[in-house]
């Protein structure tokens, strides 16, 4: 049997999503271009054998018009007659790219391909692509009773699984103290490529995350007005508490991530160690209303499908869209707060969209090599009630 291992992971630093950023000053496609570039910097194999390059990007305008990869590629110098793609399963997307890669692998479509993502949000603001119209049509909204935003989905999470606003800025101060533990100790240097951004004052490289809030205290947090509550949105739901702020949620960021991947025995026969190997995929859809409790279900499918039990597995990332997100996650299945984004999660480092799949890959597979740890699983929500989750075995 074939199968695909994942042979580097690497990304950009994150950037605040807004003017004025860390890297709201250089293109998407040269971003990612450079990360492109740090990752075959580092992997002693000919580019040229590439099968396709498949990059997650949500807000697909602008700047991310183009098929970003296929231009991203070209841009770092890298050989024409390899292909690009562009994915969209929203803030799963570059997580999707990486099982689309996987798939093709197992299957003898592909022998070598890149999976990533990128979204300079700061650049092309979310909901960029709508051009001020509902993407969902009439006969959506009417079999729902109309469709709400993540925000709103966030606090019927948190209502469901009566998770408090104490709880859910407790939680984001730890994102933030986790990340900085991190980058202070180091524990990011060997996944991030240090991205040089033109400036009038000259070349500027971004080798941090720049998202990171080291000084954030629960007093700040609990000052901070809930995000999404409205008349409309408070006489239709009225169980909710209101509780998702701007500090509980995951920020909007620019980024990048590349993974390269290949057959296993291929790997072998050129001298190469990879990280880790794909040992279980799962994609489903949940209530999309609810919408951000997808996560549930595709760890359950990904367990069941994969042989893996919830034990054997050392490092959990469940995206934080919103605390409320792994909260709920973590008391599904009883899994311990020390396991669940160790190194900080979206709350901190950001949420680049189209970026952050691969992001969480990078993060979850060197921390996995970093302590030893057999079996890693990623997962995250997406708009719709939809939800990726993957299941990695280290090597």
């Amino acid at each position: 049997m074939r199968s695909a291992v994942i042979v580097d992971a690497v990304r950009s630093p994150t950037g605040r999503g807004k003017p004025g950023g860390a890297l709201s000053g250089i293109h998407s496609v040269e971003l990612l271009s450079q990360v492109l570039s740090g990752l075959f910097d580092r992997v002693d194999i000919d580019p040229g054998r590439v099968d396709d390059v498949l990059i997650g990007c949500v807000s697909q305008a602008g700047d991310q018009a183009g098929t970003p990869g296929r231009w991203a590629w070209l841009a770092a110098g890298l050989p024409e007659h390899v292909p690009a793609v562009t994915i969209d399963r929203r803030c799963g997307s570059s997580q999707q790219a990486l099982h689309f890669a996987a798939q093709g692998i197992i299957a003898g479509s592909y022998d070598v391909a890149v999976a990533g993502g990128v979204e300079s949000m700061s650049r092309v603001p979310m909901g960029a692509a709508r051009l001020g119209k509902d993407p969902f049509g009439p006969s959506a909204h009417a079999r729902y009773g109309g469709l709400v935003s993540q925000g709103v989905s966030a606090e019927l999470v948190a209502s469901k699984w009566k998770i408090s606003r104490s709880m859910q800025d407790e939680y984001s101060l730890r994102s933030h103290v986790r990340a900085a533990k991190t980058r202070t100790e180091g524990g990011f240097d060997g996944e991030i490529i240090p991205i040089d951004v033109e400036t009038e004052a000259g070349t500027i490289t971004v080798t941090v995350d720049e998202t990171i809030r080291p000084d954030t205290t629960l007093e700040r947090l609990a000052g901070l007005r809930p995000a999404f509550a409205d008349d409309a949105m408070t006489d239709r739901f009225p169980e909710i508490e209101w509780s998702v702020t701007a500090g509980n949620s995951s920020q909007l960021a620019d980024g990048a991530s590349a993974i390269l991947m290949m057959e296993e025995k291929l790997a072998q026969s050129l001298g190469l160690q990879p990280l880790a190997r794909v040992v279980g995929m799962s994609v489903v859809s949940d209530d999309p209303i609810m919408m951000l409790s997808g996560p549930i279900p595709a760890t359950r499918r990904v367990l069941e499908r994969s042989g893996v039990s919830i034990d054997e597995i050392g490092h959990f990332e469940v995206n934080e869209a919103f605390a409320p997100v792994p909260l709920a996650w973590q008391r599904e299945f009883d899994v311990g707060p020390d396991l669940v984004n160790p190194r900080g999660g979206a709350i901190a480092l950001g949420h680049p969209l189209g970026g952050s799949g691969s992001r969480l890959t990078t993060t979850l597979l060197h921390a996995m090599r970093d302590a030893g740890f057999s079996y890693g699983l990623q997962t995250m929500c997406e708009a719709g009630g939809m939800a990726n989750a993957t299941i990695f075995e280290r090597l």
